[in-house]
C-alpha cells in the first residue's frame, strides 16, 4: 500500500493482512506511528489496539495486556473495547488463567449486544469458543459457535464457527458429529482458503477413525497432511497429530513407528503445561516398553503418565471451580444491586409515610421487607450451592469416595504429620482384575455397578482414620495411618477376600470379581507420598504378573515379596481362565475406564 493513503485506508489494511501477511502488517504500522500525533481520536486509540496486539503476537503478554486494559476501560468505541475484551480472553485462555478469563468474557457478553460491527461480533464470538474449549465448557462453546454463524461477516465463510462448534461436540462426547459432518467442515476451510482449521477438523476426523477401529482410514489421512501441518510450526496441533499416529501404529503391532512418534510427541509439549495428548503419549511410550519387557524406562514413563494425567485432571477441576466462582460472583453482585435498590425504594416510601395514613405505609413496608426477605433467602441458597459444589469437587462422582486430588492432598497432609511424629503409615494400591473384559463384555453400565460393589466391600473393612480414593477408571487407593507393613498385609488380605466375595445379582450374575494389591510402607519409602506411589505400584505391578488375585509388600532389603495368595486359589483360577484374553498390563486395564 502506497506511503500518501489516508490513515482509515491504512488501519482498515492492517486488520485485514495482520496474520496473513504480517511483514506487510508491521511495514504499515510504522508509517500509523509517524503519522500518530495528527489523527483523530478513535484511531489513535485504533492504533493503539493494534500495538497491543502485535505485543501479543511477539510473544510480550504482559505489556500487551496493560494497553488492552487501558482500551477495554477508556477506548469511546464500543468495537474497539469488545476487541480489547476477546484477545485478554484469548490471552488468559492459552495462559490457563481461567478466573481472569471468565471474568472478562461476561464483560463481553454485555458488551456484544452494544456491537454493530459484524467482523468484530464474530471475531469476539469465535475467542469466547475457543476461551470455553480450552476450560472444558463444550456446551457453552457450541452455544458461541451458533450464534457466530448468525453473524458471519461479508467476505467470509463460516469455517471457523463450523470448526468451533464440530470441536466441541468432538470433545464433549454427547453428540458426536458423524463423518459425512466432518468431511462438510473440512471442505468448507478449505473453500476458504483456511488449511489450518481444515487441518484441524481433519484431527478430529482421524480420532473419530480411531475410535471406530477405521485404523488405516485414520492413518491415511494424517499421512497424507503431515508434512503440511509440520510446516505450520504450530506445536499443539503437530502434537495432536503425532499423538493420534502414535495410537494408530499401535493398534497395528507396528511398536517402532508408535514409539517414534509417541516420543515427537513429548518433544512437541508446550513447556510446563499439560494436555491429554501429552498424557496419552506418555501412557502409550508406558505400555510399548512394558511390553517390549524394558521394565526400568517402563516405569519412568508410568511415573511421568502419571504426573501428567494428574496436571490434566487439576486443569479440567480449575476450569470448572472458575467457571462456578465467576458464575456465582456475578449472580451475588446482581442481588447486590436488587438489595440496594429496594433498600433505597424503602427509603422513598419512608419519606411518603408523613404524608400518607399509618396503616397504608405499614402495607408498603411489610411487602417491601418480604422482597428483602426473599432476596436473603436467594442469597443463602447461593452460599449453599457454592458450598455444595466444592464438596462435590472433593468427590468421585461415580463412587461417592475421595476424587484422585482429594486423595492427594489429603494423603500428603497426613503423612507431613505422621512424619513429624514418626509414626507409621501404609499405602494400599488395588485394582481390579481384568476389568476392561468386563466393560466390553457385559458393558460400561455392568461395569459401573461392579465398581459400586467392589467399593462398598472396601469401605465395610477400613478404619476411621483411613483415606480412601480413587485414581481413575478400576484403581483405588488406601493410605492406612499408624499401621505396621504386616499390618496392611494382613487388612488388605481381608478385603481381597470381601471384595471376591461379593455378593452379585442381576446384570451382574455372571461377573467374577478378583482384586490385585500393592503394599508400600514409610518404613521402607519414606514419607514422600510419591515415592510410596512408586513403591506400591511396582508391587502392584508384581502382584499382576504372578497371577493377580494376590496381595504383594516388597521388602526392598532382602528383596523378596511378601505375597498373600488366596486360599481358594482353583475356583479364582477357574474365574481367571474365562477372561484369559484379558491385557496383563495393570496400565492398560486402568486406561479403559478413562
Amino acid at each position: 500500500m502506497p506511503a500518501s493513503a489516508p490513515p482509515e485506508q491504512l488501519l482498515r489494511r492492517a486488520f485485514e493482512i495482520k496474520t496473513s501477511n504480517h511483514d506487510e502488517f508491521l511495514s504499515i504500522l510504522a508509517q500509523l506511528h509517524q503519522l500518530e500525533d495528527s489523527l483523530p481520536v478513535d484511531e489513535q486509540w485504533t492504533l493503539r489496539y493494534l500495538d497491543a496486539w502485535q505485543a501479543v503476537f511477539a510473544g510480550n503478554e504482559s505489556q500487551a495486556l496493560i494497553g488492552l486494559r487501558l482500551i477495554a476501560e477508556q477506548a469511546p468505541s464500543p468495537t474497539l473495547r469488545l476487541r480489547a475484551m476477546a484477545t485478554m480472553v484469548n490471552i488468559f485462555g492459552f495462559a490457563h488463567r481461567y478466573e481472569e478469563g471468565f471474568i472478562q468474557l461476561n464483560r463481553l457478553t454485555d458488551l456484544l449486544p452494544q456491537v454493530s460491527d459484524l467482523s468484530a461480533r464474530y471475531a469476539a464470538m469465535g475467542e469466547a469458543a475457543q476461551f470455553l474449549i480450552i476450560s472444558h465448557h463444550y456446551e457453552q462453546a457450541a452455544e458461541y459457535a451458533d450464534q457466530m454463524m448468525q453473524n458471519i461477516p461479508q467476505g467470509k465463510n463460516a469455517c471457523h464457527a463450523v470448526y468451533y462448534k464440530l470441536h466441541a461436540l468432538f470433545l464433549s462426547g454427547t453428540t458426536v458429529p458423524s463423518q459425512g459432518e466432518f468431511q462438510r467442515g473440512i471442505d468448507l476451510c478449505n473453500a476458504g482458503n483456511d488449511s489450518l482449521a481444515a487441518n484441524t477438523v481433519r484431527s478430529d476426523l482421524a480420532s473419530l477413525h480411531l475410535q471406530k477401529g477405521q485404523t488405516n482410514d485414520a492413518i491415511r489421512l494424517l499421512e497424507e497432511h503431515y508434512a503440511e501441518v509440520a510446516g505450520y510450526k504450530y506445536p499443539p496441533l503437530m502434537q495432536y497429530f503425532n499423538m493420534l499416529l502414535a495410537q494408530g501404529y499401535y493398534a497395528l503391532d507396528d511398536m517402532q513407528r508408535a514409539r517414534k512418534l509417541a516420543l515427537a510427541t513429548v518433544e512437541n509439549r508446550i513447556e510446563n503445561a499439560y494436555s491429554l495428548p501429552l498424557s496419552r503419549a506418555y501412557e502409550l511410550l508406558y505400555r510399548i516398553d512394558n511390553r517390549l519387557g524394558h521394565t526400568a524406562e517402563a516405569l519412568t514413563y508410568h511415573e511421568k503418565y502419571m504426573e501428567t494425567d494428574r496436571g490434566y485432571l487439576s486443569d479440567v477441576t480449575a476450569g470448572a471451580l472458575a467457571y462456578e466462582t465467576i458464575k456465582q460472583q456475578v449472580q451475588a453482585k446482581r442481588n447486590q444491586v436488587d438489595t440496594l435498590n429496594r433498600q433505597n425504594q424503602i427509603l422513598q416510601l419512608q419519606r411518603q409515610l408523613d404524608r400518607k395514613a399509618m396503616e397504608t405505609s405499614r402495607l408498603y413496608i411489610a411487602l417491601l421487607l418480604t422482597v428483602l426477605a426473599s432476596i436473603a433467602f436467594w442469597l443463602l441458597r447461593i452460599k449453599r450451592s457454592q458450598l455444595r459444589f466444592k464438596r462435590l469437587a472433593t468427590r468421585d462422582s461415580l463412587t461417592g469416595i475421595h476424587s484422585r486430588q482429594h486423595f492427594v492432598d489429603e494423603a500428603e497432609l497426613l503423612l507431613r504429620a505422621g512424619a513429624r511424629s514418626s509414626r507409621p503409615a501404609c499405602l494400599v494400591l488395588l485394582d481390579l482384575d481384568h476389568f476392561k473384559d468386563v466393560n466390553d463384555t457385559h458393558g460400561h453400565v455392568t461395569g459401573d455397578m461392579v465398581l459400586k460393589r467392589a467399593v462398598a466391600a472396601c469401605l465395610q473393612h477400613l478404619e476411621r482414620h483411613d483415606i480412601f480414593g480413587r485414581l481413575g477408571g478400576e484403581e483405588f487407593a488406601i493410605l492406612m495411618p499408624d499401621c505396621s507393613a504386616m499390618q496392611a498385609v494382613e487388612r488388605s488380605e481381608r478385603i481381597r477376600q470381601a471384595i471376591a466375595a461379593t455378593p452379585l445379582w442381576g446384570e451382574t450374575r455372571h461377573v467374577v470379581i478378583s482384586s490385585s494389591f500393592g503394599v508400600a510402607c514409610s518404613d521402607r519409602s519414606g514419607y514422600e507420598l510419591r515415592q510410596l506411589m512408586i513403591d506400591a505400584d511396582n508391587a502392584l505391578y508384581r502382584a499382576k504378573r504372578d497371577g493377580r488375585n494376590r496381595v504383594i509388600y516388597e521388602e526392598e532389603e532382602r528383596g523378596a515379596p511378601v505375597s498373600s495368595i488366596p486360599a481358594d486359589d482353583a475356583p479364582m483360577a477357574s474365574g481367571a481362565e474365562r477372561l484369559a484374553h484379558a491385557p496383563t498390563d495393570p496400565a492398560f486395564c486402568r486406561a479403559t475406564r478413562r
